[in-house]
């Protein structure tokens, strides 16, 4: 759940499969999930990436262009793939790839898939599945999905201003 502050509490809904993912991968991820403050180094912008159009696409009824994205540099949470943009709005809806740099030295490579849904004017994450290859257990998957969304009205008021 994503609070109107924007932070981020999760709840277990359901797990299957080895302690070892649950304690090393899985808790890891929901612990740098919740403790990125500074997200100016992470985000998608032309500070951190090169872009490269590579093609239009549809998704879920939607027009979107294709990115190809590659970091600048190789840093923690930033990754080379691709992201999608909404070709009417212009917010992103898909961002897929791999890490440059591994969080941790047992894990050997993450891949992933963030899908978002465009609700009055904002780009909220729908779902993220990502493919974590290990060095103790082999490969796991996680699936996360986002539900229950409030929007901050203060933002609310803000894309509406900008619509208008």
């Amino acid at each position: 759940m994503v609070s109107k502050l924007g932070k981020i509490t999760w709840d277990h809904l359901h797990f299957s499969g080895d302690d070892t993912i649950k304690k090393e991968v899985i808790a890891r991820f929901v612990q740098a999930e919740q403790e990125q403050t500074d997200t100016t180094k992470m985000a998608i912008t032309r500070e951190n990436y090169r872009f490269k159009y590579k093609n239009m696409n549809r998704s879920d009824g939607r027009d979107v262009y294709v990115f190809e994205v590659t970091p600048k540099q190789k840093r923690e949470n930033l990754f080379r793939g691709e992201v999608w943009i909404d070709a009417q709005t212009y917010l992103k809806v898909q961002e897929s790839g791999s890490l440059v740099k591994n969080p941790s030295i047992l894990i050997k490579k993450v891949a992933f898939i963030r899908k978002y849904e465009i609700h009055d004017g904002i780009s909220l994450p729908k779902q993220v599945l990502s493919v974590v290859d290990t060095r103790l257990v082999g490969k796991a998957e996680l699936t996360i999905d986002f539900t229950k969304f409030e929007i901050d009205p203060s933002r609310r008021a803000s894309a509406e201003m900008a619509d208008q």
